[in-house]
């Protein structure tokens, strides 16, 4: 099957174009074809044209020329030319004779498509390209052929699609050109509206995408479509193309105009300003809005050469860029901007930006609209979210204007804060609509498109070879069941004509192309293209060859006998008449006519003298006839003694035998009369001849009395089986059903009596189709070639072979596919039109008189593969006085057989012996080439290789002159490297500095003016870079480091500040320098060690002598003295502090080391002396557990309050268990609190906890119930 893109199979290598001629003159079509000597038919409107006064046929070797005559109007329409299995559609078109009229006369009136009095007239081209067409619709680029297209000088365009203009409900179609010449795959182009709304997902009624490609130009041709068109089809449009290694892209504008009513004409509309882009006149209508006035028509013509060179440098960016920088510009600068992007039309242009900044008003209940559109894949979900001013607003969401119910999951919405959200959860197409979100009276809209995903090919379609008549079915399994595909012809749509000659089936995923009956014109390339890709199969159609394995024969019967004439075709599927002396025989119940298979027999019963005719048998559908002549043996009864010698009765009698043909599986019958009386016995005998010697003086002059006959002692005497003997009294019988080629040889009649004896030899040779060849051999593999060798077969059937038949397939295919028509005499054959890549197994036929043998055993599964192309952009990238550095690109073309890599040589200037620069190949695609002799001037190429062969090569330009570049060093030291280094101790050291110059430069590093020294600090240089390592850093490493570069006199230095931080020491000498009421005053003095970096402050802690625990009171404090208040009377603190550093706090803190009292002022108390008092309690619950339920996954509490003294000995327990020892689970106790922590409970975790407490007074204890649940 031809890979998609290339070139499908042709008889023509130069085909006849479609043409356009005046009325009136000739009309010239000129066709190659491959060969010479090939019968082309010419046809007009499906008729075949012979030669005569109107047409003249020639022919001269390869090439056909039709020449029409005198060309009128009932000559133009579709013409073809036929050759073999290959038909080319042409068109004529005829025109008016050419008017002379003067250029500048003047229109009675203006009026709708004609030019105002004055006005230059736009060329034709133009003018057809924008104007709409009187039923509403028109065409973006010009329909039909285009002549001589501009190539596009920098991006992939040949033609691009141009701005157009339609009224409302018109149609029409966006061209865009794309040269193929150069590709070796078919260009993917995408079609956007906007920014990046995707046009393939709207193909629809109103909207379709075409493409084609024309072979004899090799232009691929784009085309979008839009019908009905609608005020929302106007905007902005985008084309893309892009290949396997370039991308290029066109933006064109749609206006849409509301429809013009007959009294909307005004003389004003003459002077509307054209569009930008388009060449014909827009059509508008009276509103303000709909065109500016234009007169600049009615000045003098400038030099239009000028305009052409001015108007091919400015190419204006995106609609959308320009209106952007517009909004945001002041007005003073308009007048700038419009000169920058081309924009001519300053009127239009400041009265659509003043209407786009009038719709620019805020919305009072949305701080955020919704997006004008959003596009999403088929499957997925979206969320479209707003904004609102008022949090506490109601929100409804539309969807086609209809309110949008919460209905399963389908639909979820959302409310955080002032944020609304809608989720749409597995979109399909019926979610394809307008959405919109109402707040009160105010609303915002979007439209959302739904994506479907590209639809592959599963299982593509397979070539089919067909005879003419037979039926065609291609079968091609897609990815998605129920898509949409197309159906294409020779790159045609085909469509369900009306005269039902394609049928189409669906069958899940499977797609069905049937031609019920096929003919030749249905021969060519079928695809079938989904939006994801396409697969090309080949139907070759064959005409039907009948032919005839065995004919019919003479037959020699007597009366009463039966006579049965028999022929064999090759189709079994024939039918036929049988004729008799040139009428239709038919049949009654003494004459039979019977078909079986491929055997067609004429039985005659009971024969008669008028019988005796000459038959014929004619098959149906062919020019063919196969004769025999029926003869009437009659018994002639004469007087004869009753003593009479056996005879037999043949023509040729005598020892020199005669031969009888017969072809191997038909039925044998020797049909001997014989006489004699008393009736002779008959016996025969199979013989085999051995010639003897005789002396030469002894050999008689007859040739045929020199052999001698040697019977073997077999008797054939079976009246029944396969082999049999029939005697009568008259004749004798001898049959052989199913001949084979042991029946040849020798057979004996001998007749007997006892007057005498007769005696017969005849020779009987077997013929049969070919022995099977040997499976061929395949060599000199090529890109889609290879030479096919094969032997004669072993035995020939007894018939000189003819020919040969060749076959192809595809290993993982059954089907064969013929590749001769013609037999092929020689033992070899060059086959062609390969896909590289593909694995092929081959075989071959032998052909004889008889028939065709059974096919050899297939060859050797081998696969065409080219070498690949040369390699592209082949660089010098460095030289020094014995190096030079190359690089290069892949080749463009590697093909199936890979790539195993690239061979570098080299030559000097003006020499052809190329050196190789390395032995074996290299896979990187650059190479350093050493050793080389210093100044030489030599020439450098590279070859890719595979296991094809080597490719072509790619050679420099110029030739390199061997010799070192002078380059003055400098270093290029990074941003973040120019201010100071901070790293922390211990922490690793890496300061990599890139540097140039040629030869390689003397790296120097220093530290404070002094040469590095130490193994923890190292140094590592490359030829591009030095990099200053330390695997752990030091406080001892900071300094000021300087790295010098230095060619011969020519240096260049760097200064790299390098400090290493550590956290600080704590604080000095921390003492308590006066308390009073409620506060303390703390001193202390600066840590001894900084860290080598500044201090951010201290920290100051306090700690109740009771129970220990520090409590922050400053952080990141400056000052070294605070005053510490709110402290309590009675109690007794100690105080701490940190100091902080950039790396954190210091490890350790200054501490007072006497607590500080606060104690009441102003009142001495003395406690009087009481009786000390028993405080001891039994524990009870203050607060006890209450029943929980909680969500499985999240952190649960259970607290509860319980006093008594002394402090009692708290446990949990779950159901009974304790829970002491479970890491699970976290105990608290703080100021009589009780806390049980469960972290990430699950369902198991559920049940009765309880909390229980005993000191020496007694215990108590309480209890609740936990649930754990699952979320839905």
């Amino acid at each position: 099957m031809p890979e998609p893109g290339k070139k499908p199979v042709s008889a023509f290598s130069k085909k006849p174009r479609s043409v356009e001629v005046a009325a009136g003159s000739p009309a010239v079509f000129e066709a190659e074809t491959e060969r010479a000597g090939v019968k082309v038919r010419w046809q007009h409107r499906g008729s075949d044209i012979g030669a005569s006064d109107k047409y003249i046929l020639a022919a001269e070797g390869t090439r056909h020329t039709l020449t029409v005559r005198e060309v009128g109007p009932a000559d133009q329409g579709a013409y073809a030319v036929i050759a073999g299995s290959s038909k080319v559609k042409f068109e004529l078109k005829v025109t008016e004779a050419e008017k002379a009229e003067p250029v500048l006369a003047p229109a009675p009136a203006p009026a709708e498509g004609t030019q105002a009095p004055g006005e230059v007239p736009a060329p034709a081209a133009e003018l057809g390209g924008s104007a709409p067409s009187p039923e509403g619709s028109s065409s973006a680029a010009p329909s039909g052929p285009t002549p001589e297209a501009p190539d596009d000088p920098i991006g992939l365009f040949v033609m691009r699609p141009q701005d157009g203009e339609v009224t409302v409900g018109g149609s029409i179609t966006f061209s865009a050109r794309v040269a193929g010449a150069s590709l070796l795959k078919p260009p993917v182009v995408k079609w956007f509206k906007g920014k990046w709304v995707d046009l393939s997902s709207k193909v629809g009624q109103h909207l379709q995408l075409h493409d084609s490609y024309d072979r004899a130009s090799k232009v691929y041709l784009f085309e979008l479509h839009i019908t009905d068109a609608q005020p929302a089809s106007a905007g902005g449009y985008r084309c893309e193309v892009s290949t396997k290694d370039k991308f290029d892209c066109s933006n064109f504008n749609l206006t849409v105009h509301d429809a013009m009513g007959p009294g909307d004409l005004d003389l004003l509309s003459a002077f509307r300003r054209t569009s930008l882009a388009g060449g014909g006149r827009r059509i508008s209508d009276s509103h303000e809005d709909a065109g500016i006035l234009d007169f600049s028509s009615l000045l003098k013509k400038r030099d239009s050469s000028f305009r052409a060179s001015r108007d091919s440098k400015l190419e204006a960016p995106a609609e959308e860029d320009v209106w952007e920088i517009l909004r945001q510009a002041p007005p003073s600068e308009y007048e700038r901007i419009a000169f920058q992007y081309g924009v001519t039309d300053l009127r239009g242009m400041l009265k659509r930006l003043k209407g786009m900044r009038r719709d620019e008003k805020k919305s009072t209940a949305f701080q955020k609209k919704l997006e004008p559109a959003y596009q999403v894949s088929k499957g997925h979900k979206i969320r479209l979210t707003v904004e609102l001013a008022d949090p506490d607003a109601e929100v409804k969401w539309l969807k086609n204007g209809q309110e949008i119910q919460m209905s399963g999951s389908k639909y979820i919405f959302e409310s955080v804060g002032a944020k609304r959200t809608l989720t749409i959860s597995q979109c399909s197409l019926a979610d394809d609509a307008a959405y919109q979100c109402m707040v009160g009276g105010e609303k915002c809209s979007t439209e959302l498109f739904v994506k479907e995903p590209p639809v592959l090919i599963t299982r593509p379609l397979e070539d089919q070879l067909v005879m003419v008549g037979q039926r065609v079915e291609f079968e091609c399994e897609v990815s998605e069941e129920g898509a949409q595909v197309k159906w294409l012809k020779d790159g045609v749509e085909l469509t369900r004509e009306e005269t039902f000659k394609y049928r189409f089936k669906k069958d899940g995923r499977r797609h069905h192309l049937i031609i019920n009956e096929a003919t030749l014109e249905d021969a060519g390339h079928y695809a079938l293209r989904t939006s994801g890709g396409q697969a090309l199969a080949e139907l070759i159609v064959q005409e039907k060859k009948l032919e005839v394995y065995q004919s019919i024969a003479d037959l020699m019967v007597g009366a009463k006998d039966q006579a049965v004439f028999k022929c064999e075709v090759s189709d079994e599927n024939v039918r036929g008449v049988w004729l008799k002396n040139g009428k239709e025989l038919v049949p009654n119940s003494r004459i039979k006519v019977s078909h079986i298979g491929r055997v067609h027999k004429l039985t005659i019963d009971d024969v008669t003298p008028a019988d005796e005719a000459d038959y014929s048998f004619v098959p149906e559908g062919f020019a063919c006839n196969l004769s025999a002549k029926l003869h009437f043996m009659e018994v002639k009864i004469d007087f004869v003694p009753r003593q009479e010698p056996p005879k037999i009765h043949l023509d040729c009698p005598g020892r020199v035998p005669d031969t009888i043909v017969v072809v191997a599986g038909n039925k044998l019958r020797l049909d001997v009369p014989i006489s004699g009386d008393p009736a002779p016995t008959v016996i025969w005998q199979k013989a085999i001849t051995q010639p003897s010697a005789r002396p030469a003086s002894d050999a008689p002059e007859d040739a045929a009395d020199s052999d001698e006959w040697v019977f073997d002692k077999k008797l054939l005497c079976e009246t029944e089986g396969r082999v049999r003997v029939e005697t009568t009294k008259d004749r004798s019988i001898f049959t052989v059903e199913g001949a084979e080629k042991e029946d040849e040889g020798i057979y004996t009649v001998t007749v007997k009596n006892p007057v005498g004896e007769d005696q017969v030899n005849l020779t009987v040779k077997v013929i049969d189709v070919p022995d099977a060849p040997a499976a061929p051999k395949i060599s000199n593999v090529g890109e889609d070639s290879c030479m096919v060798q094969w032997e004669p077969p072993a035995y020939d059937g007894g018939q000189p072979v003819l020919g040969y038949i060749l076959e192809r397939k595809k290993k993982k295919s059954y089907r064969w596919m013929r590749l001769n028509f013609d037999l092929i005499r020689e033992l070899s054959h060059e086959a062609r039109r390969m896909i590289e890549g593909v694995v092929y197994e081959m075989r071959v036929y032998a052909v004889n008189a008889i028939g065709m043998s059974r096919p050899s055993p297939a060859s050797q599964p081998f696969m065409p593969i080219g070498p690949p192309s040369e390699p592209t952009h082949l660089a010098v990238e460095d030289v020094s006085d014995t190096t030079v550095s190359l690089k290069w690109r892949p080749p463009e073309r590697v093909g199936a057989g890979g790539l195993d890599g690239y061979s570098v040589e080299y030559c000097l200037e003006g020499c052809s012996e190329w050196v190789a620069a390395l032995q074996g190949l290299t896979e990187c695609t650059s190479m350093l080439v050493k050793d080389l002799p210093t100044g030489a001037r030599l020439l450098f190429r590279v070859r890719a290789h595979n296991m094809a062969g080597s490719g072509a090569p790619v050679t420099t330009t110029e030739p390199v002159t061997v010799q070192e570049i002078l380059q003055r060093p400098r270093l290029q030291l990074p941003r973040h490297l120019r201010q100071t280094i901070q790293k922390k101790v211990g922490e690793p050291v890496n300061l990599l500095i890139p540097f140039q110059g040629k030869p390689r430069p003397q790296v120097t590093w220093t530290k404070e003016g002094q040469p590095l020294a130490g193994e923890e600090v190292s140094v590592r240089n490359s030829p591009t870079d030095t990099i200053l390592f330390i695997r752990a850093a030091r406080r001892v490493h900071s300094g000021t480091y300087q790295v010098t570069v230095r060619i011969e006199n020519m240096e260049d230095k760097a200064t790299l500040v390098l400090q290493v931080v550590d956290k600080p020491s704590p604080p000095q000498d921390l003492r308590v320098t006066e308390a009073w009421g409620l506060n303390v005053a703390l001193e202390w003095k600066p840590p001894q060690d900084d860290g080598n970096t500044e201090l951010w402050g201290y920290t100051v802690q306090k700690a109740d002598k009771k129970t220990m625990e520090w409590f922050t009171v400053l952080e990141h404090y400056r000052r070294t003295h605070c005053v510490v208040p709110e402290l309590i009377i009675g109690n007794g603190y100690y105080f701490r502090v940190f100091s902080q550093n950039t790396v954190g706090s210091s490890d350790r803190a200054a501490t007072t080391k006497e607590p500080v009292f606060i104690p009441r002022p102003g009142i001495t108390y003395e406690p009087p002396n009481y009786k000390a008092l028993d405080f001891s309690e039994a524990p009870s619950f203050t607060q006890p557990l209450v029943n929980r339920s909680v969500i499985a996954g999240y952190t649960t509490m259970l607290c509860c309050a319980v006093r008594g003294s002394p402090k009692p000995k708290i446990s949990w327990f779950k159901n009974g268990l304790d829970l002491g020892e479970d890491a699970r689970f976290r105990m608290f106790s703080k100021q009589g609190v009780l806390t049980l922590e469960i972290r990430k409970p699950c369902p198991f975790d559920g049940g009765i906890y309880v909390c229980r407490a005993a000191n020496l007074q007694g215990e108590a204890q309480c209890e609740c119930r936990l649930e754990v649940r699952v979320p839905q």
